[in-house]
């Protein structure tokens, strides 16, 4: 027999099956076991360098496998059990890869997210949107909700349950250590991993997957698109679309969601919601809940002043950012787009003052209210966050909201308008230092952010009433009554950001009764209800911002006038305009005199200045300054017109 002269050999030939035409000189050095089926071996791979190689199976010990066309294995050092493996595979170079028993490949994981003592745990699956995770970790108030989504969860897992692996088609494995148990998707790149146990690796041909060298990975869900590299470890972990981690990074039982990205540095029972990244080695996420978060170098958290075990846990709302070597200490909140530096201990919550820095003077948390709407990072990142989406699969799990201004942000500006009034009302106008939340709020501080909430506010009305008024035909104070009027009564009251699906918290609360009574028994229809309240987000933002509008008016759209209209205008164009200023002038001292400091070598003030703008280039030309004015000049204009048109008909 050809295939035993080419040194192969089988405990029962019978059970060997293969895809005619058959070509045996393509089987070499292959000891087979139990049932295996081959299918056709007619075409070669080039490998990189340009050394091509025929598909075939060479060298390796095989157990109770199926193997599609044109699939190469090569050198399989150990053996390989239990395995369909999909057309056009090349493995080469690896220990073993085995399923061993029975296994839901990762799905049902139970991960110790928020709260290492537990208490907090979340069953990962394939298909977890950060909108689920986000119910399942902080709602723990409705018991029965969570009761119902884990089963959902668990009754997933287990029609994934099997004693066969999967490998899916094009996929490379190359000089690869141990996979246990481990399901790997279409497309995905393999090179050099150390590691790969109990988990699935949900790679297809839109968005591949990249594992890299030195990697290990135990427990874990890695969804489509996610690049994990350069000796990263990852344990008990769900990794969400378009991630990447790499630069030696460790991640120990959390959640990542679309688009964080984690280099160097290490996170422990995180919840990472979308965009939370971390580039830095000595920066440590712990024990938090965090989106749209940007931790800069030496960054810290603490949850070790306890005596009943590791209890304590953190909030950073989305759009947060830690300065270098800035620390908190757990319990502690974040406000929205707030902006940490120096090092806090005295559990502040600044969750009611959004846009503000967290400054440490002398060991004392000052807050700097509202000051953050005002910087140019702030806009700039609202700008680069839905350019960096890596998410290349088409059916996205996380449904994200980029709106830096929505009803969720402008509550809280309410809110924190009410509570420094309220401030000043008790303590004084006259109060040199206010406190608040363990944190003080200079008196000049105070003031100007009473009137950059009042500024943001206007800008968002304006902003919602404009986008109604620019889209419609109207010729009539009637006509502009009838368009002005809702599209529903969804959206008032609170708004939540639900790890970055931001949604009126009626809605949430409806899906939740929903799933509590039975009325929703599968998890498709609670992405399904998600999926409903992202697409209709702008008509249930009208509603709460028509509903703050009669307010502002003391009438009804009904009863409102062109009077009212002009006003509103009016005021949102100054608000507008005067934002953009400030952003302006804040982007100005990027390239003020002090900003040339360390530009230049052994030349004068003028060199320098010279070597500064061949690097940075011009304030009058960078693109962002240009972009900003060009705001001004568009918002301006569209002002203008929405103003020449009500006062030609009224």
């Amino acid at each position: 027999m050809q295939l035993q002269s080419q040194g192969c050999k089988a405990r029962d030939w019978s059970l060997i099956e293969v895809a005619e035409p058959f070509h045996p000189e393509y089987i070499r050095e292959v000891a087979f076991s139990g049932k295996v089926r081959i299918g056709r071996l007619e075409t070669e791979y080039t490998l990189p360098g340009g050394f091509t190689v025929h598909s075939g199976l060479y060298r390796a010990a095989i157990h109770n496998c199926t193997f599609g066309d044109n699939v190469h294995i090569y050198n399989v050092h150990n053996y390989m059990a239990n395995y369909h493996v999909g057309n056009d595979t090349c493995i080469e170079n690896v220990n073993s890869i085995v399923v061993d028993g029975t296994s839901t490949f990762g799905n049902g994981v139970r991960v110790p997210v928020m709260n290492e003592g537990g208490g907090r745990e979340i069953p990962i699956f394939d298909h977890l949107s950060a909108h689920m995770a986000y119910i399942l970790t902080l709602y723990r108030h409705r018991p029965e909700v969570i009761a119902a989504l884990t089963k959902m969860i668990d009754d997933y897992a287990e029609t994934q349950r099997s004693d066969m692996g999967y490998i899916g088609n094009n996929v490379r494995i190359i000089n690869c250590g141990s996979l246990k148990n481990v399901r790997i998707g279409s497309n995905a790149q393999i090179g050099g991993a150390s590691v790969l146990k109990n988990g699935s690796i949900n790679s297809n041909a839109s968005a591949p997957v990249k594992i890299g060298s030195g990697v290990k990975c135990n427990d874990f869900i890695i969804c489509s698109g996610v690049s994990i590299t350069d000796s990263t470890l990852v344990s008990k972990c769900f990794v969400g679309q378009g991630c990447e981690m790499g630069k030696h990074y460790s991640a120990l039982d959390s959640l990542f969601f679309s688009n964080c990205q984690g280099f160097h540095g290490e996170a422990t029972a995180i919840f990472a919601g979308p965009y939370t990244v971390t580039h830095h080695k000595s920066t440590l996420l712990i024990a938090g809940m965090f989106s749209f978060l940007n931790a800069g170098s030496g960054s810290n958290q603490s949850n070790h002043m306890y005596k009943l075990g590791p209890i304590h846990q953190g909030m950073a709302e989305r759009g947060a950012k830690t300065t270098s070597d800035s620390y908190l200490l757990w319990p502690a909140k974040v406000g929205a787009f707030t902006l940490v530096m120096g090092r806090h201990t005295k559990h502040s919550d600044t969750s009611a003052l959004p846009f503000s820095y967290l400054i440490e003077n002398a060991t004392e948390s000052y807050i700097v209210p509202a000051v953050n709407l005002r910087s140019v990072g702030t806009i700039r990142d609202a700008q680069k966050w839905p350019k960096r989406d890596n998410r290349k699969d088409p059916h996205k799990l996380d449904l994200i909201n980029y709106n830096l201004l929505s009803p969720y942000t402008i509550q809280k500006m309410y809110h924190g308008r009410e509570v420094l009034n309220e401030l000043m009302r008790l303590s004084g106008e006259g109060t040199e230092v206010y406190s608040y939340q363990n944190c003080k709020i200079r008196n000049s501080s105070l003031h100007k952010g009473i009137n950059l909430y009042t500024i943001g506010i206007k800008k968002f009305l304006g902003n919602s009433l404009i986008s109604r008024l620019s889209k419609h035909e109207w010729h009539s104070i009637e006509d502009i009554r009838q368009l002005l009027q809702p599209d529903s009564r969804i959206g008032l009251g609170e708004w939540i950001d639900c790890s970055g699906l931001i949604a009126p918290k009626s809605e949430i609360m409806a899906l939740l009764d929903a799933i509590q009574d039975g009325s929703i028994t599968s998890l498709d229809q609670v992405h399904q209800r998600f999926t409903i309240m992202h697409e209709r987000y702008y008509s249930y933002e009208w509603t709460w911002a028509l509903d703050k509008l009669e307010q502002v008016w003391g009438k009804t759209v009904d009863q409102v006038e062109f009077d009212d209209i002009i006003r509103a205008v009016v005021e949102w164009q100054e608000s507008v305009v005067g934002l953009d200023r400030m952003v302006y002038n804040d982007a100005k001292k990027e390239f003020s005199l002090n900003a040339h400091t360390g530009f230049g070598a052994d030349g004068d003030d003028e060199q320098n200045s010279l070597d500064f703008e061949n690097v940075r280039g011009k304030f009058e030309s960078n693109s962002f300054v240009l972009a900003v004015l060009d705001h001004i000049r568009l918002k301006s204009v569209l002002g203008n017109d929405i103003l020449s048109r009500l006062k030609t008909i009224s």
